[in-house]
This record gives C-alpha cells, structure tokens and sequence, in this order.
C-alpha cells in the first residue's frame, strides 16, 4: 500500500492550504484516514482522522473549527483542507492509514508534505 501526499507550499497567516493524499496498492474504504504533522524538533502528532465511512471524524483542538478532513472512497483519496492558517500549523504534514480506529498503530505513511505558514 503507497500513500502519495500532495499540495503544501507556502501561505501567509490567515490563508488556506488543501492537501491530498491518494493510496495505491490497496483496498482505500478498508482503512480509516488521518493526517498527523511534525513541526521542527517536535514530535508527530495526529491532526486528525476520518473514519473508513467518512461518517465519523476526530480534530485536535488546535486545529479544531479550522481544519476539516473528508475522503472520496471512489478516488482513494482523503483531503486535509486548512483555513485560518496560523504560523504555528507549519509543519511537515503526513497522511496515514490505520484500520480499528487504532492510530497508535499506524499501518501505512504517505512521505510528508511541507505547509510553511508566514508572511
């Protein structure tokens, strides 16, 4: 299974970003969905996730009313859109995917994507 990441780059605060992530390789609709972020000597942490129906969804507080993740199962993709975007969300972002709601066991990791926040 191969996640393929896309669509950071560089934004001012205040702006918007859309990542994607397409998967290959495998049965998309089996895997719930996540994205998690790495910020310069920080450790990774979960954004958030969708689940394999796309019906339930969880948001860290820190990005929470600002950040919503959807998923297209016939695409095999998941999206990460981002507003309000503030210098602190700069970080490489990462999609995964994991089954059982089980994120502390990651299945499978896109290669990152860099979303850089400054004006």
């Amino acid at each position: 299974v191969q996640l393929q990441a896309s669509g950071g780059g560089l934004v001012q605060p205040g702006g918007s970003l859309s990542l994607s992530c397409v998967v290959s390789g495998g049965i998309f609709r089996h895997y719930d969905m996540g994205w998690f972020r790495q910020a310069p000597g920080k450790e990774r942490v979960i954004v958030g996730h969708i689940n394999d129906s796309g019906f339930r969804k969880y948001y860290a507080d820190s990005v929470k009313g600002r950040f919503t993740i959807r998923r297209d199962n016939a695409k095999n993709t998941v999206f990460l859109q981002m507003t309000s975007l503030k210098p602190e969300d700069t970080a490489v972002y990462y999609c995964a995917a994991a089954t059982g709601s089980r994120w502390s066991e990651v299945r499978y990791w896109g290669q990152g994507t860099q979303v850089t926040v400054s004006s």
